[in-house]
């Protein structure tokens, strides 16, 4: 199935799932969306200020998808530079600086994709320049980048969104939705983690170009795992639970990669809501074989959202334990003697759930990020939740390394509550 098919198909259905719904209003009009799209009437135009790895895989989305056209590029790396050039069939005006993007009066907005201590200062300059802003997770580099940005997106009215694109995708859609119903209970847990197994590093053509290339690795550009990564599932938990948590405590080292980095190759976190429930995460880069999930857990079920899958704390007895229970109810078995197990050992629950959406699009949600993006500048519609979710998300990240570095339990800031 090619995109084009599965993402309409999504669309349809998603369009019948969140109408009316509490998804609803947190979303550009997802019906909107669902139409046809190969002949959209009002194209697009959008600048795109980083064009390295995560630059191109926008970009290459972008392609994708009528109706929205990348007529600028700007990057001060030459080989990046020419390649977010090349995507466009070599239509993009080519800039080395950002500023004088801003200047151009025939775009409509702007996308950022540049190492983090650079989001803050680009995403309020291109507001405050009159444009759209769609800016990479996490929204900043500090909690008071983080107020900055969402304070000129108040002062502007201008449309600001932040790359967490699980907020576009199918399988999280659907969760939100069926948590919402109270499928699972109140949510008393979420545990989530991302494990990969590489060390984060790019080649460098000559060793003055390290830092630059290799940004991810120093604590002056970056926050290492917890922005790259834990940003995501963070935003995810936090709109589950419907707040954001006002403690947290964790550790975190290099304990593998003694290459020279700053930035923990490893984290382990506790993150504790105001009811009393926790968020645990932990993320390494040194051993991939449990990928990266978030499970949320209540007293009726519990949700694997990656795996798209449910799984009742009280499923139907296959039929086998059925004759069992007959069995014992007609008292065929002789009585178990008095010496007998008095426990039953708690293992893993070996149910293998049930799926929750039964059409996958071919995307984890970039493409649709992209699309809803383009149709909130055609509507002219900010939306405030997806902003406070990234911004409470982007805080929360960046306290989990304070906590780390301190060795201390760290208390959400009063001053960074909106």
């Amino acid at each position: 199935m090619t995109y084009k098919q599965s993402r309409r198909i999504f669309l349809q259905k998603t369009a019948l799932l969140t109408g009316g719904l509490f998804l609803g209003y947190h979303f550009p009009d997802i019906r909107a969306l669902a139409n046809d799209q190969d002949n959209v009437a009002d194209t697009v135009r959008l600048g795109i200020i980083g064009t390295g790895s995560r630059g191109q895989y926008l970009m290459t989305h972008i392609n994708l998808i009528p109706g929205i056209e990348i007529v600028a590029v700007c990057d001060n790396y030459k080989p990046n530079l020419d390649k977010g050039v090349e995507m466009t069939g070599g239509k993009a005006e080519a800039f080395t600086d950002f500023r004088n993007l801003l200047e151009k009066n025939d775009i409509d907005g702007i996308i950022i994709a540049t190492p983090l201590h650079l989001h803050a200062v680009m995403s309020i300059d291109s507001l405050k320049s009159g444009l759209h802003v769609f800016c990479e997770k996490a929204m900043a580099k500090t909690p008071g980048e983080c107020l900055a940005m969402y304070n000129a997106q108040l002062e502007t009215g201008k449309i600001l969104l932040i790359g967490h694109q699980r907020m576009f995708n199918p399988r999280y859609l659907k969760a939100f939705e069926m948590i919402n119903r109270g499928q699972l209970g109140n949510i008393t847990q979420v545990r989530a983690y991302w494990h990969r197994n590489n060390d984060w590093r790019r080649e460098v053509p000559e060793p003055s170009l390290e830092r630059k290339i290799n940004w991810r690795l120093y604590w002056d550009y970056s926050e290492g795992l917890m922005t790259e990564l834990g940003s995501h599932q963070i935003q995810v938990a936090n709109f589950i639970k419907k707040d954001f948590p006002r403690r947290v405590t964790g550790t975190g080292s290099i304990n593998y990669w003694h290459d020279g980095r700053e930035v923990f190759d490893n984290v382990n976190l506790v993150y504790e809501y105001p009811d009393g429930s926790s968020l645990i995460y932990d993320s390494m880069i040194s051993n991939a074989h449990y990928g990266y999930e978030e499970q949320i857990m209540g007293p009726k079920g519990t949700m694997e959202l990656e795996a798209g899958r449910i799984y009742s704390e009280n499923p139907p007895p296959a039929p086998g334990i059925l004759q069992l229970l007959n069995n014992i109810e007609h008292k065929i078995f002789d009585p178990l003697p008095l010496g007998g197990k008095s426990w039953i050992p708690e293992t893993a629950v070996q149910d293998k759930g049930e799926y929750i959406y039964e059409v996958d699009l071919e995307d984890d949600g970039t493409a649709l990020e992209m699309e809803g993006f383009a149709q909130m500048i055609r509507e002219n519609r900010h939306s405030d939740i997806l902003l406070r979710e990234a911004y409470y998300a982007s805080i929360a990240a960046v306290l989990g390394n304070e906590a780390i570095k301190k060795g201390e339990m760290i208390t959400f800031p009063e001053e960074y509550i909106l």
